[in-house]
This record gives C-alpha cells, structure tokens and sequence, in this order.
C-alpha cells in the first residue's frame, strides 16, 4: 500500500502548532488554530469539557469507534510567586529540565490576554558574583523569571495585571533544514500533531474510508499525565501518537517509527501492539518496538483512567526529549503513513 503524504504540508503545519503556544491548560490560542487547520477539509471540531478536541470520520463498520490521539499541550511554567524586586518563582507545567530552559526567552501570558516577554535564570545568576553560579542546581527553588519590563517590584509587576498562576512558555526555537533534520521545542507532542492532520488531509483528498469508524482527539493536560484519563463512550480502541525516545536501552532510531510496547505504568494490549506492527511492515517503514520506563502516553491514561479501552501507541522519534527536541522529518512522516494504515486496517 502506497501512501503518499503531502509533506510540505506536514512540515508547515507543525510550524504553525509548534510557533502557537499551549502550556499545559492554556487552549486559547490553538484552539481557533485547530478549527481553521480542520476546516481547510470541510471538518468542525467538538469538545469535551476538558477542551479536548475531536473530528469523526465515519467508516465501512460501525462495530467499533477507534480513537487517534495526540496531545496539543506542552510543558510550561505557571508563576507562583512575585518577588520584592520584581523577579518571579515559578512552578512547573510537566517534566521540565531547567538545565535546557536557563537564560531562555519566555513568553508569559495573563488571564486578560496581554502578552510579555522575559526570561528565565537562576537566583546565582553571574560566574563573577555567586561561587555557586556554575554547579547549584537548577529547580523550582533556584529559578526565576525575569521581565523584560523595566520593573523594579513586586508592585510594579501586579500593575502591569500579571498575577498568580499566569502562565509561560519557552521560544521553541523551530528549524528545519535542507537534509530533513528538524530541531525545535515541543516536537513533543506537536509533530504527532501535525503527523495526524497529514493524515487527515490525505484520507479526506482522497475519499478514503477507515474499516472502522474513527475519532481524531487532541487532548491536553498529557504532560500532566491525564490528559485522556477520560474518553468518550463510543471509544473502542485509543492509539496514542507519541514521540519515541532514543537512549542506550532502545533501538529507535531519529528516522523511524517507535511502537510502545511497555510504558512506566504497564503493557499495552497485545493485539493492538501486533495489529501496529502488521501495518507498519505493509508499508515497509522502519520501525521498533519498544518498552519506554520512564514516559507513558494518552492512551495508557485512558486505560489506567479506568476506560473501558485496549490502548495502544507509537509515534516520530526524537532525541533530547524535553528539551530542544531533535528529529527527521522522515520519522513525521513515516508516522502518518502508520496512522492512514492503521485506521485502513481490519
């Protein structure tokens, strides 16, 4: 089976979600992207109180609703506490690395929508101050934000209307370059995004019908850990688009596909783990199966959130997870040709 993915649309797309902030719990703004993105193939988004998003497509059999799921929330930070002298404590929104976010831009955004930039150091911020500078740990209690406002107190923040619980989110610096190589933030989970809206616009283009009726949901709060932790009724089945990740225990590589066999939590269902690798050698892309210890997906939320589910997951691989993520966009596209299998697959 031949599936011949419009890439250049993949890739612009992914720019367009990656370059659209969505910290954990903030929706406003891929929100309205998400409905113009789906409405370019006649498709109206609906939600759950959760704002997960969800577009049906109807299939040859009604026997049973499969769901693809890819999350659109990212790490972030929240601010926790202003400062006397205007700098801010934050917390965390996800498994952050904060030796990756020292000196990054920032973006915080309050609850009336205004927008600053800033950045974030730690409270030993100068090698020619602070002995510690170079080896104190970099956490929750050592970091804070700085505005690029010329602000001097804690009361000079609040008058510029930012407050507790605002949230912020890194430059994701996105570059794709001419060999295929893609080094951005939150390619997690942003490229199975896209990977899945590629998908979408080929199985739509071409008036392809899934065997089975299928749901497409972009959840968020995944980097939470319970972003499906509720489904909707209909749900028989739930894959989870997820980035692999590449370490001296796995075989994945930055070019191939990585089906979770294993997460932190548990076993995804057998035969939907054979069913993914069945389809993955139809179309002869490279692939591995994999046990990940310290990740889990979507899908595994669902199923330990107490749906009645059999889960499974696999997606794009990427090096420096949580950080400044790495990839080929091969490994995209490659995801999206297992997605259109998949759901074209008895």
């Amino acid at each position: 089976m031949k599936i011949d993915i419009d890439k250049k649309y993949v890739i612009s797309t992914m720019e367009k979600l990656i370059n659209t902030m969505s910290p954990v719990g903030y929706y406003e703004e891929c929100e309205p992207l998400m409905e113009e993105i789906l409405s370019e193939f006649g498709l109206k988004p609906f939600y759950d109180n959760r704002h997960s998003a969800y577009v049906k497509i109807n299939g040859k059999s009604s026997e049973k609703t499969v769901c693809i799921g890819a999350h659109m929330d990212t790490l972030g930070l929240v601010v926790h506490h202003i400062e006397k002298d205007g700098s801010m404590k934050v917390k965390n929104l996800g498994g952050n690395n904060f030796n990756s976010l020292e000196h990054e831009k920032m973006y915080l955004v309050t609850l009336d929508g205004k927008k600053y930039t800033g950045y974030l150091t730690c409270v030993s911020h100068s090698v020619h101050v602070f002995e510690d500078a170079k080896n104190l740990e970099r956490d929750e209690k050592t970091m804070r934000f700085l505005l690029d406002e010329d602000v001097h107190s804690d009361e000079d923040v609040l008058k510029l209307g930012i407050r507790h619980g605002d949230v912020i989110a890194a430059e994701p610096h996105f570059d794709y370059m001419e060999n295929g190589r893609i080094r951005s933030r939150f390619l997690d989970d942003k490229a199975a995004v896209a990977a899945s809206l590629g998908a979408i616009k080929y199985i739509v283009e071409n008036k392809i019908v899934p065997e089975y009726d299928t749901l497409f949901s972009f959840p968020y709060y995944e980097e939470l850990g319970f972003g499906a932790s509720f489904v909707l009724d209909e749900i028989d089945e739930y894959i989870g688009i997820d980035i692999g990740v590449i370490g001296p225990e796995h075989s994945a590589t930055e070019r191939g596909v990585a089906i979770v066999s294993k997460d932190r939590q548990g076993p995804y269902d057998r035969a939907v783990t054979k069913k993914i690798v069945k389809c993955a050698e139809a179309i002869d892309i490279p692939y591995s199966v994999e046990v990940f210890n310290r990740y889990s997906t979507d899908s595994m939320a669902a199923f330990v959130g107490g749906n009645d589910i059999a889960a499974g997951a696999f997606g794009m691989t990427v090096y420096t997870s949580h950080g400044v993520e790495r990839t080929f966009d091969t490994s995209i596209f490659n995801t999206a040709k297992l997605i259109v299998s998949y759901v074209t697959t008895k």
